[in-house]
């Protein structure tokens, strides 16, 4: 059986080694006809169709400095395709110690000189919360709603609704 075996090996690595001699350098493969022309119609309607996707335009942003808990990378407001994004780059990072932390937008330039350490309490009517902490760490992307006058938001907060306690800020500018 181990014969059998060998031998079939050999004559399709022979076959293999005959057929890949026979092409040249610089020879052409015939290759199929383009995906373009096996498209339906109907497909190719519906991509002509489709709008491209705009890459995001930066409005404003800010790196995070530390309230209450260690918090670092960069927030970003950008535009695309007509909507309005909160973004956080690959290098954010806060503490995972709080329970209820949401992302927001607060009307102060200076959100955590503004306040009392060591919590860095926020006041009613001076924030507006986008939607709970997706993740601690890494890229994350947040809707901002267009009812929200980006004109009167001046950063981005990583705030604890249950302590009221602002983990980090980033002015936004």
């Amino acid at each position: 059986m181990k014969i059998k075996h060998w031998i079939s090996l050999s004559l399709a690595s022979l076959l293999f080694v005959t057929l890949v001699g026979q092409i040249k350098p610089n020879q052409a493969i015939e290759q199929t006809p383009a995906i373009a022309n096996s498209v339906p119609a109907s497909t190719a309607s519906f991509m002509a169709q489709t709008p491209a996707v705009k890459p995001a335009a930066v409005v404003k942003s800010g790196n995070f400095k530390s309230g209450e808990h260690p918090t670092q990378g960069k927030a970003r407001i950008v535009t695309q395709n007509g909507k309005t994004f909160l973004e956080l780059d690959q290098a954010f990072k806060t503490s995972s110690m709080g329970p209820d932390l949401v992302v927001a937008l607060h009307r102060s330039k200076n959100v955590l000189g503004s306040t009392k350490p060591p919590a860095y309490p926020l006041k009613a009517g001076d924030y507006v919360v986008l939607a709970p902490l997706q993740k601690f760490s890494g890229a994350q992307r947040y809707a901002i709603p267009a009812n929200v006058n980006l004109a009167n938001f001046q950063s981005a907060v990583i705030w604890c609704r249950k302590f009221n306690a602002t983990f980090g800020a980033a002015t936004l500018g």
